[in-house]
């Protein structure tokens, strides 16, 4: 099969370069602000039009990044957890005690933030709470309903409801190391990335396993479909979408698998509004996938080095695209 997709129809003339000098790690849109965070210690921030602006953030490599609709937060090897808006204003949010690499962050209700250094999680809401997992945290995910957060860590995860003391948090056990987690928007399923080439995930209502497997590579990314009716993955030399929205989720039912290429998918992202996702490839290109009948559209032509991050504006207009050797861009498909 060709990756050239020459009948494909193609909005690739509607992008805005963005110069990133950086290895990009993970992209995020403040309004119509692009925001790409670099492996180094940078945001650069970009309009649809005009000039980026080049923001040092960390006194050295960013390891971890989340965001909401204001600011990008960021976790660095200097053991400081920094916020930074669309101006490119940055402030200190926690500094590790010890200076810990901070690997994990996520952001929560009412701009709680979470962050891990080593085998500790902590969560910053009204007040600093902090929590021993069983072995070091792989990642974090605050939970859509109420205020608890998950933890991935080595033989499963960790439900923890950080404002309640008394409350014993909740064990999910699976064997193996657990690199990643997410949480659907209705809160009835979590799933975890391993470090084997599958996905585990729980029906919290009564526990029950969901074992997700046919990857060729580690699972990397992970992405919602509006309305949380599919969990697109990367991990593969197609996308693979599998199907949340009956009451057992994805048991006893196949993934639907999209945009077939020679080269694997390195990162996904569901647009916000409707059933599409973008998909970045091995080998530079991004395409725009229709779930309903895998319609497609090339975002960014193949050639150069691998997608590392995609992002779209929160209206579905903008999206976002940045790669491992710094190139990146932004699409406008108004």
């Amino acid at each position: 099969m060709s990756d050239a997709r020459t009948e494909t129809v193609s909005v690739v003339e509607r992008t805005h370069a963005v110069a990133a000098e950086g290895s990009v790690i993970a992209a995020y849109f403040l309004d119509s602000t692009a925001a790409f965070a670099l492996g180094e210690d940078a945001i650069v921030l970009a309009a649809p039009e005009g000039e980026p602006r080049r923001v040092a953030v960390h006194g050295g490599a960013i390891l971890s990044t989340a965001a909401d609709a204001a600011r990008v937060v960021t976790g660095g090897d200097d053991g400081e957890v920094r916020a930074t808006d669309a101006k490119g204003e940055t402030r200190t949010l926690a500094t590790d005690a010890k200076r810990r690499w901070i690997d994990h962050v996520a952001l929560g209700p009412d701009n709680a933030i979470a962050w891990s250094a080593g085998k500790t999680a902590f969560v910053q809401g009204k007040e600093l709470r902090q929590f021993e997992a069983p072995s070091t945290v792989g990642g974090l995910a605050f939970v859509p309903k109420g205020f608890r957060l998950a933890i991935a860590h080595y033989n499963g995860a960790t439900l923890w409801f950080p404002n309640a003391a008394a409350a014993e948090p909740e064990r999910l056990e699976w064997k193996g190391s657990h690199l990643g987690v997410t949480v659907s928007a209705d809160a009835r399923f979590l799933v975890t990335t391993m470090q084997e080439p599958m996905l585990h995930g729980w029906r919290l209502a009564d526990r029950q396993h969901m074992r997700m497997s046919g990857y060729a590579a580690r699972v990397t990314s992970l992405s919602w479909s509006v309305g949380g009716r599919w969990l697109a993955t990367s991990g593969a030399t197609q996308i693979i979408l599998w199907p949340f929205h009956a009451k057992e989720g994805p048991m006893g039912r196949q993934p639907r698998l999209l945009s077939p290429s020679e080269h694997r998918v390195e990162v996904v992202a569901c647009h916000p509004r409707q059933e599409v996702v973008a998909a970045g490839y091995s080998d530079g290109m991004v395409l725009l996938t229709r779930i309903e009948d895998g319609a497609e559209i090339l975002a960014k032509k193949p050639g150069g080095a691998p997608v590392t991050a995609l992002a779209w504006s929160s209206d579905g207009r903008l999206l976002a695209f940045g790669t491992d050797a710094g190139e990146a861009g932004i699409v406008n498909l108004a």
